[in-house]
């Protein structure tokens, strides 16, 4: 039986990629699927979840031995801050390696993690070389922003008698949706290495999705640019953060605003 660990299965992007999975399992195939998620908490009485709960912690390492025993891919979503990503991503690369099964190790990374120098991206950048050095079949997908973090730089202003945006920064927001349709893509072909770069269907720059984000929410007041010194704003100018001849998926930040308007 093909099982499928993921990390990071209750956040954003890792809820996604369960429903993703559980769906396709469901529809049936050559190989059934089995769907776990590492998670601090075990699942509540009673309740029928398309996947197993694995309870673990990535940051002590208690539970991963169990969790990663008999997967056949793990797919890292997990994600935190600076080097605990980086500690955590070898946590889960030595206990998986520790099965002796070679598990297809699949790491979400960033577009531009190597290109821009922002400490974040260092630790996401230390923690791709980790998959690729672990000996284990790997695969690692750069994606670009997802939709809810320039929505919430967006959201954060809202107190605000105008809305900030940086002149000179475009962005490339990809759905989440998308990202898993990608990853479950990923799980099915199987380990590709470095795999190609995924964005967004549109680039548009800052003070355009501000204005996406302001009419979505019926709101009028003015976009003000602002320009930002230093080496990663000139970086971020540059395009670094772009990919965009691997435009991928349909759902435009003007869509995704128009559904979380819905909600």
């Amino acid at each position: 039986m093909v099982s499928i660990l993921v990390t990071g299965g209750t956040g954003r992007l890792g809820r996604a990629v369960v429903r993703r999975l559980a769906a396709e399992g469901a529809a049936g195939g050559s190989d059934p699927a089995e769907v776990r998620v590492l998670t601090r908490r075990a699942a509540d009485p009673g309740g029928h979840e398309p996947f197993r709960r694995m309870v673990g912690d990535l940051s002590t390492g208690a539970g991963l031995a169990a969790a990663v025993d008999g997967a056949t891919t793990v797919l890292h979503c997990a994600t935190t801050n600076g080097r605990r990503d980086v500690e955590t991503t070898r946590r889960l690369v030595d206990a998986a390696r520790r099965t002796g099964r070679d598990p297809h190790l699949v790491y979400v990374s960033i577009v531009g993690v190597d290109r821009i120098g922002l400490p974040y991206y260092r630790a996401k950048l230390a923690a791709e070389h980790l998959v690729a050095g672990s000996g284990l079949p790997w695969t690692v997908l750069r994606a670009t922003q997802f939709h809810e973090l320039l929505a919430a730089v967006f959201s954060l202003q809202r107190w605000s008698p105008v809305t900030l945006a940086v002149r000179g920064f475009r962005f490339q927001p990809i759905d989440t949706r998308d990202v898993a349709a990608r990853l479950a893509e990923i799980v099915t072909a199987g380990p590709a290495g470095r795999a190609a770069d995924i964005g967004g269907p549109e680039v548009l720059g800052m003070d355009e999705l501000a204005r996406l984000h302001l009419a979505a929410h019926h709101r009028r007041r003015r976009v003000v640019q602002v320009r930002v010194p230093g080496a990663v704003a000139r970086q971020y100018a540059a395009g670094h953060n772009l990919t965009p001849r691997n435009a991928f998926g349909t759902i435009t930040f003007e869509r995704f605003l128009a559904g979380e308007a819905g909600r």
